[in-house]
């Protein structure tokens, strides 16, 4: 990170003074994950008690079995912080190695601070550089696209990414067409140096036509003034005709671009949103019956941009994953936008 040369001036006669820039490792790597899911478990028959559908309906338009909702005790914050403690033991890593935090969340409910200081603050790395972004259900690859790039540009030597979103702040619990679908939860990762690059070119972009496809009922400042609640709403058709189609290309585009093939492929981990969503890339991608496709989407429900770490950490936990495995990832969600990469996990 403290490699630094100077840049020759381009312009003719040398009467410009040229700057001094860091030069960063050959690559990136993920180090360690971590997650956390709050305590309380919601079925899909405890959810029928509040919407009119059916534990059948629900697992055949989905696959989701059960979801975690947060309790009092368990704040954005919190779930950060437990997510980020696994991350940092898995890879061990000190907090004090952490220079930059990005956070991505939809659901840190102040425009200001930001979140990712606070959570600095409380993990013991105060001064590390820290922000939030807004990337939904893609937010992780965002995020992880950014810290390849800072940590090989040497901005950065160690990278704390996180996604976490508390869903259930913002969904509305007698809507029968998304109510079932979104939960709480937080995923982490620490990313470093590495001598070769272990995470691949970024494949990202947005489709800001259909940006009303999955937004909020209203913005902060209508709903303080009408006093009624701003609430997630999606056109779940379309949203599944989107990805079903656009993120099938996208996964094929993030292959290419890594030179993978899917049959060098172990891992298949798309953001999990729906079971269906993820057959139709199946189709599309034609992997072969050797990769793994996670699926904890069943245990889990939507978590938006956390669902793929919280994929990763509870393929580790389960020992699914062995060491060095190629996994393809991709995230897609709101605004509309998507990202993914293939990656060589620790």
């Amino acid at each position: 990170m403290d490699n630094v040369t100077g840049v020759a001036n381009p312009q003719s006669g040398g009467a410009r003074r040229s700057l001094l820039r860091r030069s960063g490792p050959a690559g990136a790597q993920i180090l360690g994950v971590g997650s956390y899911q709050p305590e309380r478990v919601v079925t899909n028959d405890e959810m029928c008690t509040m919407i009119d559908s059916s534990d059948e309906w629900i697992r055949q338009r989905t696959g989701i079995a059960e979801r975690h909702w947060a309790g009092e005790d368990e704040s954005l914050l919190t779930m950060m912080e437990r997510a980020s403690r696994r991350a940092l033991e898995h890879a061990q890593v000190e907090a004090s190695q952490i220079d930059t935090i990005v956070v991505s969340t939809v659901t840190w409910l102040k425009q200001t601070p930001a979140i990712a200081p606070l959570l600095g603050a409380a993990l013991g790395c105060p001064t590390a550089a820290a922000y939030d972004i807004s990337a939904a259900c893609a937010g992780f690859e965002y995020a992880l696209a950014q810290a390849d790039g800072l940590v090989r540009a040497g901005a950065a030597g160690h990278v704390l990414i996180v996604a976490a979103d508390k869903l259930t702040d913002l969904t509305d619990l007698t809507d029968r067409s998304t109510a079932f679908l979104f939960a709480d939860g937080a995923g982490a990762a620490v990313v470093g140096p590495s001598d070769v690059p272990r995470i691949g070119p970024v494949v990202w972009g947005a489709d800001g036509e259909q940006g009303d496809v999955i937004t909020m009922s209203s913005d902060w400042l209508t709903a303080m003034r009408t006093g009624v609640p701003s609430t997630i709403t999606m056109e779940g058709r379309k949203v599944f005709r989107w990805a079903t189609t656009t993120i099938a290309d996208v996964a094929q585009k993030v292959l290419d671009v890594s030179g993978v093939s899917a049959d060098e492929l172990d891992l298949f981990i798309p953001h999990q949103a729906n079971n269906r969503i993820t057959d139709s890339m199946l189709r599309h991608l034609t992997l072969p019956d050797s990769v793994l496709v996670a699926r904890t989407i069943e245990r889990t429900g939507n978590t938006s941009a956390s669902s793929i770490p919280m994929a990763i950490d509870t393929l580790y936990h389960s020992g699914d994953i062995r060491p060095d495995a190629t996994a393809l990832l991709i995230g897609f969600g709101a605004g509309l936008v998507y990202a993914g990469q293939v990656v060589i996990l620790p």
